[in-house]
């Protein structure tokens, strides 16, 4: 397509005009294509015309990735009728999007529906991550002390505000009036049982003070007493070009103890969300030390290791998915309930595609690499 486009703009000066990159895109897009055959297992995403205001529907063959067709919106309606239009198709792979699983039904209740895999995935992340935000007060004992200040005392007077309020039997919205707060703030502490797990942990910037953090805890650990202008001195030597300002702040933040420079709630994510074989040795210790640094933490590694077993279609998947549901039922760990029950985007809501994502081998992955070539396109167009 992008070939097509600098070859239309290369030839058109040869007749003495010049044309826009934009008017070359919309008289290639309304040459006909010719007429496909529906695919037996069809991909099916939506993409943005104009972000936030207009959408389309892109439909291709799940396991050629050949592009099917164009719908001109996303509307229950008129997939559903594309899907009538056109019978033979035996599997629809899509996201989790209720619109598109009710129009597939619509059209034909006998048509299995995939959920992709790689959104089943991406919404345990984001919930994982949740958990490891809301645990910042447990796993950051291994790295730097957490940050006592306004912003942590605030959190804690209003836990025991929304808490006391909830204890007396008001309701959430009748809270968020009271509290001057939004409703979903109040519903973010009202779902934490103790206000330490809404103290964040610090996150430090790289300094110039990093590469030197061995000799300063080797030193420290030798001379506790030892003066920071003799500290300063032995660092220079070494290559250190900061300031004495900088180291100050460096130790007096408890970076030279710290088992890590700093290690913000995105970094501890993806240390527990990564592949173990991907990772080196220095970050496998400290995600053993993210695992076991409180009981729901554990809980929580453990539930991520065996999510991501899941995501190699077998026949046993789906009991193993109910196992795995049971377990997170159990555990205090709320966001991960929220991901398995919520009614808008649980993995219970949506339990017959996740089985099938789980079980089957189709995915939706092509539909996805069509709607990146599809931004990329608009944005080189614009």
């Amino acid at each position: 397509m992008l070939g097509g486009l600098d070859s239309g703009c290369r030839v058109d000066p040869a007749f003495g005009r010049g044309v826009l990159q934009a008017v070359v895109l919309n008289c290639l897009m309304r040459i006909t294509l010719p007429a496909r055959p529906a695919p037996r297992v069809l991909g099916i995403d939506e993409f943005a015309l104009r972000r936030g205001h207009r959408y389309a529907t892109i439909l291709i063959d799940a396991t050629t990735g050949e592009r099917i067709e164009v719908l001109p919106d996303r509307k229950m309606e008129t997939v559903t009728a594309w899907l009538k239009a056109h019978p033979g198709i035996k599997v629809v792979c899509r996201d989790g999007a209720g619109g598109f699983a009710q129009a597939t039904t619509d059209a034909d209740p006998a048509i299995v529906q995939v959920c992709d895999r790689w959104h089943l995935w991406h919404g345990l992340a984001e919930a994982a991550a949740s958990e490891i935000r809301a645990h910042s007060a447990c796993w950051a004992k291994a790295g730097p002390p957490l940050r006592e200040g306004t912003r942590a005392a605030t959190t804690r007077e209003r836990w025991q505000q929304v808490h006391q309020l909830l204890d007396a039997g008001v309701g959430l919205l009748e809270c968020s009036r009271r509290l001057g707060l939004t409703l979903n703030t109040v519903k973010r502490y009202a779902r934490h049982s103790e206000p330490e797990r809404m103290v964040r942990a610090p996150q430090y910037r790289p300094t110039l003070v990093d590469p030197y953090r061995d000799h300063l805890r080797r030193r420290r650990t030798e001379d506790p007493a030892v003066p920071v202008a003799h500290l300063l001195r032995e660092i220079e030597e070494l290559g250190y070009t900061g300031s004495a300002n900088l180291l100050v702040r460096y130790i007096t933040q408890g970076r030279v103890e710290a088992d890590h420079a700093s290690l913000s709630p995105r970094k501890a994510a993806r240390l527990l969300l990564t592949d173990p074989d991907h990772l080196r040795e220095d970050q496998l210790v400290l995600r053993d030390q993210l695992a076991v640094a409180c009981p729901e933490m554990t809980a929580l590694a453990d539930a991520v290791t065996g999510f991501a077993s899941l995501l190699t279609p077998k026949p046993a998947n789906a009991e193993a998915l109910t196992g795995w549901i049971t377990r997170v039922r159990t555990a205090d760990l709320p966001f991960l309930h929220a991901y398995a029950y919520a009614y808008a985007s649980g993995l219970e809501r949506d339990r017959t595609g996740v089985d099938h994502a789980l079980t089957l081998p189709w995915h939706n992955g092509r539909t996805e690499g069509v709607n990146n070539q599809i931004k990329l396109l608009a944005d080189w167009s614009a």
